[in-house]
């Protein structure tokens, strides 16, 4: 089979070559970005979708999305017609007869009736592949997300991610999974002729730190081209300065939640969930001095890099596992 020129690691570029690109029509989105509407998103205004569709555009984004868990809220807060908005969400799918862990599929250009069909399959068939036979029946353009990341507890079936990535069109490099993972991800678009697009999966407001380019007078030719090998990666910092920057936004969105919003809050860690609805509560806000030296001295040993430390070590024999499945695939 001819192997087109596009997939490459010349893909990736700076911010700084980008700019050199953007008179000649093409367009840019982070097309992973999580609102103040899913669960695991601490509750404040600079994550409201109104705040974050507003920041896209001062970024000079040209499509702006949020791809919330499993919701829309953010479509029906802002309106689903508005200038540059194309609605998405992320899809949840565990599918353990077909694949045996959780996947995660963000899915763009859909209306409310096509996402409460697509919840439905998600939640009742729980197969992916129905799912994926409704979008494109309905012609809903989709892309496999952190192909290599697994939700906390889970055994994930290592050797079917290569082929249940052929049945996608385009797989993500997701700016908060490790970059071994990602590097992985990319062999995969790499060897299957699949596009690939650079996300920020930001939970935090850091909407356009990094984004995809391509050209495209709509989203949907965007898309195609991305599709088609007709891209670029746009992203800066490394993985493991984002993932830090991101962890210490988050502590301090954390530590400002009011006391409701900490209830309504879940990052599916039980521990984690309880350090959260404390820090949260009424008791511990009464005494400000202590909840800023606490938030202080957290943020201070996240910016040493030793969590970031921590989690690459804990992921080791796992990356040793996907290498060698990699390999013999």
């Amino acid at each position: 089979m001819h192997k087109r020129a596009g997939f490459s690691i010349k893909k990736v570029l700076s911010s700084e070559k980008a700019m050199e690109l953007m008179d000649d029509g093409w367009q840019r989105a982070d097309l992973h970005v999580h609102s103040s509407c899913s669960y695991d998103v601490p509750k404040s205004s600079i994550v409201h979708p109104k705040a974050l569709y507003e920041k896209a555009i001062s970024k000079n984004m040209n499509y702006v999305t949020f791809t919330d868990h499993d919701t829309v809220e953010a479509f029906d807060m802002l309106g689903w017609k508005k200038e540059k908005l194309i609605p998405g969400a992320e899809l949840s799918v565990t599918d353990m007869s077909n694949v045996g862990h959780t996947v995660h599929i963000n899915v763009f250009e859909l209306d409310e009736v096509q996402f409460k069909d697509m919840q439905s399959i998600a939640r009742n068939k729980q197969d992916i592949y129905i799912l994926l036979d409704f979008l494109n029946d309905n012609d809903i353009l989709y892309m496999y997300n952190h192909p290599f990341w697994f939700p906390v507890g889970e055994k994930p079936n290592l050797f079917v991610i290569p082929e249940l990535a052929k049945h996608f069109p385009v797989i993500e490099y997701n700016m908060q999974d490790l970059k071994q993972k990602n590097i992985f991800a990319m062999a995969l678009a790499h060897k299957l002729e699949k596009g690939m697009a650079v996300t920020t999966d930001s939970h935090t407001g850091g909407i356009g730190a990094v984004y995809t380019m391509a050209k495209g007078d709509d989203f949907r030719e965007y898309f195609s081209n991305i599709i088609n090998g007709n891209y670029y990666l746009i992203m800066d910092q490394p993985i493991w300065k984002h993932i830090t920057q991101e962890l210490s936004t988050w502590i301090e969105l954390v530590f400002n939640m009011d006391k409701q919003a900490g209830k309504e809050f879940s990052t599916g860690f039980g521990l984690l969930d309880r350090t959260v609805r404390m820090v949260s509560s009424e008791t511990f806000a009464q005494h400000p001095n202590i909840n800023k030296f606490t938030m202080r001295s957290i943020q201070k040993l996240s910016s040493s890099g030793l969590p970031f430390l921590l989690y690459m070590l804990s992921k080791r024999s796992q990356i040793s596992e996907i290498r060698n499945i990699m390999n013999f695939y």
